[in-house]
């Protein structure tokens, strides 16, 4: 527990980008908690979860972590940063030490993402091209963003940010929901990531769950003011 008001750090996932917290930066803004949303690298999860703590460590005071998707996966490892008081996970990975998102993922049946993949190519200092993905531009609405505005993922559908490939076969170097408490959204209509993933995730880490019945993997675009109001809560628990 802290003394001064903690400052949240909002981790966005694969296939979007700091703008996707607009809506819950808003609402938390408007009840004066301070926060920040820097970008996500989104090349690996040891190289993006040092970059999330690195952004973390530098913060004056306490922060709690949230990570929508493959960031909840970042701040699992990241949350070990001693200023870190909370994590709140959001239609998110929540990996175990020494466990990859393909590991967990497999546990479960598919969801449509899997065979929604487009792979690309981008260059590394040295040896062969890498791969990356990104969600096939026709199935991102239904994928993606399904209780989201037409116009919005049509625009979404082409401004995505790829996550490489090797990120899936990367294993969490830490669990630091084993000693600091969390918090966790399932979207319960989510078919990017089975709700049954994060159902199990979330439960495996102790963490405080709230379903949303009904919400896409874009929650935090669709429902902003609950996904804040999670926040909030881990907020005042932390402060």
């Amino acid at each position: 527990m802290s003394t001064t008001t903690p400052t949240v750090v909002l981790v966005h996932g694969a296939f979007a980008d700091a703008a996707s917290w607009s809506g819950v930066i808003e609402e938390l803004q408007r009840h004066d908690i301070p926060v920040i949303a820097p970008p996500n690298p989104l090349r690996g999860l040891a190289s993006d979860a040092a970059y999330v703590a690195s952004v973390a460590a530098q913060i004056d005071g306490p922060v709690v972590l949230v990570g929508h998707s493959y960031g909840g996966a970042l701040i699992t490892v990241a949350g070990t940063t001693e200023n870190v008081v909370g994590l709140v996970y959001v239609a998110a990975y929540v990996l175990e030490e020494g466990e990859s998102l393909g590991e967990l993922q497999g546990r479960f049946p598919l969801s449509p993402l899997v065979s929604n993949l487009k792979q690309w190519t981008y260059p590394v200092a040295d040896g062969d091209p890498a791969v990356e993905v990104t969600i096939a531009a026709d199935a991102f609405p239904s994928v993606f963003a399904a209780d989201v505005s037409a116009d919005v993922t049509k625009v979404l559908a082409v401004a995505q940010r790829p996550l490489a490939a090797a990120a899936f076969e990367e294993t969490a170097s830490a669990a630091a929901w084993k000693t600091k408490p969390s918090w966790a959204l399932v979207a319960g209509a989510d078919t990017a990531i089975n709700p049954e993933v994060e159902r199990f995730g979330a439960q495996r880490a102790g963490a405080t769950v709230v379903e949303i019945e009904g919400a896409s993997h874009a929650v935090a675009v669709s429902q902003p003011k609950q996904v804040a109001e999670l926040i909030r809560e881990a907020v005042r628990a932390t402060t």
